[in-house]
């Protein structure tokens, strides 16, 4: 019942939970939206959602592309979208395990999917990769903790949000961030020239993400609250469609949604989030996963490595890999992955206590049902040095 009850404080609501391969367990939340209304009354055809994204997270821009895509998701839809991985030649004699593995189409993410490195590593170790695609953060951590995902990659936000559901997660790695992965979009032709004017206005945003997070700050440096707002908690694949049509006054989003509506003349960037971000993105897996199998985390961390390096060195060829699976062409690509930073940086005392002072002003703002304690979601030095590589340690 206390689990319930915690549910019902953050104001979420359980439907259809995932089916994990593991064990049937119950899902941790999802927001309660009344999308269909939504889409009522903007005219939302889900026919025309175009199948792009997620974030996490670019690492902020490239993790938040992990996070959310341009796909049929929605939080209406809790199953994700899975992708089996090639098939690997691996020994019948022990059964196989298999790598759930949170799934973006664009960013290094997708050159490992694409290139295989992971799924050559993991076959001597009999394991295979499975990759899943989410809406957003929030349904990754969700599917994570019903024992479905086993690495997520979101913003900051979410994985506090899931440490108050209950969510047994821990922190494996973070990302740098410059803030321009976020913005706040108002149409092209919006009188809205700054965030003092929001009051009363129509702000859409995927709740418990980098997009509330930056928001809240962005309101509060006018000395605006949430209340001040009328909110629409809506996912970005609805909020696309409903920001074309004329029914968002504001859009709280991260690329590739911001770059593409620009381009299309819908709308301009008002600001983005530089100046409002303390963190950058998070690797998160669950406290199981990560005491059975540090060697596997170690292989994806090393492998992911690679692919951010080979990423940053190959931006052509990054956005010609990329093209195909979500439908933007080449030079539109390269314009967002120049906003990207890369890298992978180590779980430090600095970064546990950024998260802190994040999760309490959620606290404060009345979102959370408890105190999050972020150290309940950090493992002992002993256990990060077991699969934390080389190259993470010294990025601190």
């Amino acid at each position: 019942m206390a689990f319930f009850k915690s549910l019902h404080s953050l104001k979420l609501s359980i439907k259809k939970p995932l089916q994990p391969n593991r064990k049937k367990t119950k899902s941790v939340y999802e927001y309660s939206l009344n999308t269909k209304s939504i889409e009522a009354k903007y005219k939302i055809d889900r026919k025309h959602i175009s199948l792009l994204m997620a974030t996490c997270f670019l690492t902020i821009p490239m993790a938040i592309f992990g996070c959310s895509q341009e796909t049929k998701t929605t939080q209406n839809e809790p199953a994700p979208i899975s992708t089996q991985s090639q098939s690997q030649t691996v020994s019948n004699i022990a059964q196989k395990q298999e790598l759930r593995v949170v799934y973006s189409k664009l960013g290094s993410l997708a050159v490992m999917r694409n290139q295989g490195t992971l799924e050559k590593r993991l076959a001597a170790k009999n394991f295979t990769v499975k990759w899943l695609e989410f809406a957003a953060g929030p349904q990754a951590l969700e599917a994570l903790n019903a024992g479905s995902l086993d690495i997520a990659a979101t913003a900051e936000s979410p994985p506090i949000f899931a440490q108050a559901a209950g969510t047994p997660l821990v922190y494996v790695a973070t990302t740098p961030f410059n803030g321009k992965g976020v913005s706040f979009l108002v149409p092209k032709n919006s009188p809205i020239k700054s965030v003092a004017d929001f009051k009363g206005k129509k702000v859409s945003f995927q709740k418990a993400s980098i997009a509330h997070y930056v928001l809240l700050k962005a309101l509060q440096k006018e000395g605006l609250k949430l209340s001040d707002i009328k909110s629409l908690f809506l996912p970005p694949q609805d909020a696309n469609v409903a920001f074309s049509q004329g029914g968002i006054d504001v859009w709280v989003i991260w690329e590739p949604y911001i770059t593409r509506n620009v381009q299309k003349n819908l709308g301009r960037v008002l600001i983005d989030g530089q100046g409002l971000q303390d963190l950058g993105g998070f690797y998160t897996t669950s406290r199981q996963f990560a005491k059975e199998h540090p060697e596997i985390l170690k292989v994806f961390l090393e492998e992911f490595i690679k692919a951010e390096d080979w990423s940053q060195k190959n931006i052509d060829k990054l956005a010609e890999l990329e093209t195909g699976n979500v439908g933007i062409d080449v030079p539109t690509l390269k314009a967002i992955h120049s906003k990207a930073v890369y890298g992978l940086l180590p779980i430090t005392d600095e970064v546990v206590n950024k998260q802190q002072q994040i999760a309490d002003l959620w606290y404060a703002q009345g979102l959370l049902p408890k105190k999050v304690n972020v150290k309940d979601g950090v493992l002992t030095p002993e256990e990060y040095a077991a699969f934390t590589p080389d190259s993470i340690k010294s990025n601190k």
